[in-house]
């Protein structure tokens, strides 16, 4: 099974994201990818988990949901990657995005996240009930 994988910038809640989404053939749906504290899309154990669901015929978007400019402050004080509101947000205009690309557009939305990124996740998920269908 092929999978493309290409790097995307997100422009939602007023910040550009980037990240990296996999599409093998014929996905069945999509899984976003909602980071704990202090991970990110470069995770190995995040890309393990991706090119599993790939093999599985599930698109993947693993995404930074802090900016290069966020992450730097956040090192030092830890204050954004537990703010649950920020994050959720990000995660609820990335899934608009999901929604606006012709090659996501139709899929099944799943997110996966763990620590903070799961806690957004489910208020990402009760925001966008009809378009978010597994946590």
């Amino acid at each position: 099974m092929t999978t493309w994988t290409t790097a995307s910038r997100i422009s939602t809640a007023g910040v550009h994201l980037d990240g990296d989404l996999s599409l093998p053939e014929h996905p069945a749906g999509l899984v976003l990818f909602a980071h704990g504290s202090g991970s990110s899309r470069h995770s190995p154990r995040n890309r393990a988990v991706a090119e599993a669901l790939n093999r599985h015929r599930l698109a993947t978007l693993l995404v930074d949901l802090l900016t290069a400019d966020e992450e730097r402050v956040d090192l030092h004080t830890a204050d954004l990657r537990f703010d649950v509101g920020l994050l959720a947000d990000r995660l609820i205009g990335i899934i608009d995005w999901l929604r606006e690309e012709p090659e996501t557009a139709a899929l099944p939305i799943g997110l996966f996240g763990a620590s903070t990124g799961a806690a957004a996740a489910l208020v990402a998920a009760a925001d966008r009930p009809g378009q978010v269908h597994a946590v």
